[in-house]
């Protein structure tokens, strides 16, 4: 069995923990939840910021992903962990999410959103644009281009835009910069198939 990864310093607060989930995680956590509520984090919005050389991309041909960069707000997906399986989950979240050290993981107030209103710490992976996977904000020709083309280890990065978009519309949200990067990746991929 291999041992548990480092947690970079970052220590959960006693009890049940919560994660907020901005892309993949909301459809894909990952780990045992025990509640997910519609959660709105103040200070940061969601963006395509991150390369990616191995899940949605390659060396040759990297794709995006997304990470939080500061200012505005995003919502998303709030997951709260039981106390008896936080020690567990943060092993898979780090696995998942900080093997490159592209994130900087911190404790953020969230609103929870419909139903049990109020706001909690959660757990929150921000992009760290010191790192040198952090694509910075790039133009939207060229974020829908690299989308468009590029493929990993779990397939399509246009799959992975697709969900987020998806997820985020059933959550009754419309991300307008997400919107516009679908529909220019949906026009780039038709050219394509039209040849």
């Amino acid at each position: 069995m291999s041992a548990a990864p480092e947690r970079d310093g970052f220590q959960a607060p006693r009890g049940p923990l919560w994660v907020f989930g901005y892309g993949s995680l909301m459809w894909d956590a990952g780990f045992a939840y025990r509640v997910a509520k519609p959660a709105l984090l103040y200070g940061y919005h969601r963006a395509f910021c991150v390369y990616s050389h191995r899940f949605r991309g390659t060396e040759q041909t990297p794709g995006l992903v997304l990470g939080l960069n500061a200012g505005g707000a995003c919502r998303g997906v709030a997951f709260q962990i039981a106390a008896k399986d936080v020690s567990c989950a943060l092993d898979d979240l780090w696995v998942r999410e900080m093997p490159r050290r592209t994130y900087r993981p911190r404790l953020l107030p969230v609103r929870l959103e419909r139903g049990a209103r109020g706001t909690v710490r959660a757990l929150v992976f921000v992009a760290d644009p010191s790192h040198y996977a952090y694509a910075g904000k790039l133009a939207l020709e060229r974020t829908a281009q690299m989308i468009a083309t590029a493929h990993g280890l779990r397939g399509p990065n246009a799959e992975y835009l697709c969900n987020t978009v998806q997820h985020l519309r059933e959550l009754g949200v419309r991300d307008r910069a997400l919107e516009r990067l679908y529909a220019r990746v949906g026009e780039l991929q038709a050219k394509t198939r039209r040849g």
